[in-house]
Parts: structure tokens; sequence; C-alpha cells
């Protein structure tokens, strides 16, 4: 799932490009987020819960679809699995639960979503598939990045997860649709997903 090419001058700060996605993770997002390290866990809990809540309401708007019901039951079962561990986590560091503001990336990524069938359930694949496989390059980053061992141990385990969960929704999408018809969608898509993350929002967040 991996392709390990980056500009040598990203190659200490960044993993190698996730696929899917047109552009790594700006060095600066890693500064931040180890700086902001309470806010970015208390922002992780909230992105598993909606992730859970995305499989689930998709579910429910598309109940004959066998076999994405039963792949977004898995996805929306682990979600929820890594929302107490994050939950966890803000335990043992005495973060209290507590609403936080959302940065413009998941807003402005659905509002790409077309509002008309088939389009629509086409869209709404390949957003969620955007946002896993950003997670899944983050979460790495933190990882890879982390002081705290213990810590950066724990969100090594949820890489092959999040890698899971994009390549699930790669395949739903290439069930309903010709192949070619998701490639183009989603190239248009994922320069949305690059262009919204070109400049580091000034709120640290898992999609700051």
């Amino acid at each position: 799932m991996i392709d390990s090419t980056l500009p040598t001058d990203t190659l200490e700060r960044a993993q190698p490009k996730i696929k899917f996605l047109q552009q790594p993770t700006r060095p600066d997002w890693i500064d931040q987020a180890l700086q902001n390290l309470d806010t970015i866990l208390l922002d992780h809990s909230h992105c598993e819960r909606k992730a859970a809540g995305v499989a689930v309401n998709m579910m429910f708007r598309y109940p004959s679809y066998t076999k994405l019901v039963r792949m977004l039951t898995a996805i929306a079962r682990e979600e929820l699995e890594h929302f107490e561990l994050v939950n966890q986590w803000l335990d043992r560091r005495g973060i209290a639960l507590a609403p936080l503001p959302a940065p413009p990336y998941g807003s402005k990524l659905s509002a790409q979503v077309r509002r008309d069938e088939p389009e629509r359930l086409l869209d709404m694949l390949l957003v969620s598939g955007l946002i896993e496989a950003r997670s899944h390059e983050r979460l790495g980053l933190l990882a890879q990045h982390l002081p705290d061992p213990e810590l950066a141990k724990f969100y090594r385990s949820l890489m092959a997860s999040e890698a899971r969960h994009y390549g699930a929704y790669w395949v739903l999408a290439t069930t309903y649709f010709e192949v070619d018809v998701v490639t183009a969608r989603l190239q248009e898509l994922a320069t949305v997903e690059s262009e919204l993350l070109a400049t580091l929002h000034p709120h640290p967040r898992i999609h700051s």
C-alpha cells in the first residue's frame, strides 16, 4: 500500500507517500502535533467516533447493498474499539472528554460529495477512503516521532487497521463502479484533499 518515494529533504520527518494521497503531510504538522499532544489525543478520540458514525450512517442510507453493509459493520466496530482505546489514554493523562472545534478539512472535503445518486455513493466512499488514508499516514508519523515509547507503540498498533479501512472503501467503490470511473474521481478528490492541507491550520488536529 505504500510507495517509498519522497524527496530526500523530507525523509527524516515524514513517512513514504501513502497510496491515494497526492502529497505527504507537511513536516510542520509533526512539530505542531508533538507540541500539543493532549489536544491531538482529544481530537483523535473525536475522529474515531466520527469514523464509526460515518460507517453506520452509510449502512442506513444503503441497507440493500449487502457487501457494503458487511464491510462497514466491521469498520464501525473497529472504529468504536479504537475510540475506547484512545479514551483510555485520555484517562491516563487526565484529559477530560470535551467538545473540540473541528478544522475545515472534513466539512470542505465532504462538500465535494455530489448530491445525486449513484455519484453520491461513489463520492462518499472515496471521501471516506481519503480521510482514512490520511489518518493512516498521520498516526504513523506520531508513532515515528512521539518521545513516549508506550504511546508510540500504541499508534503503531493502529496503523494496520487504518490501512485496511481505506483499502475497504476502495474495494467497495470498485465493487459498485467501474475502475476507470473510480480512479478518475479519486484523482479529483485527492487533489482537493491535498489542497486543504497545503496550509497548516492554526489549531492542532489530526487533520489540521
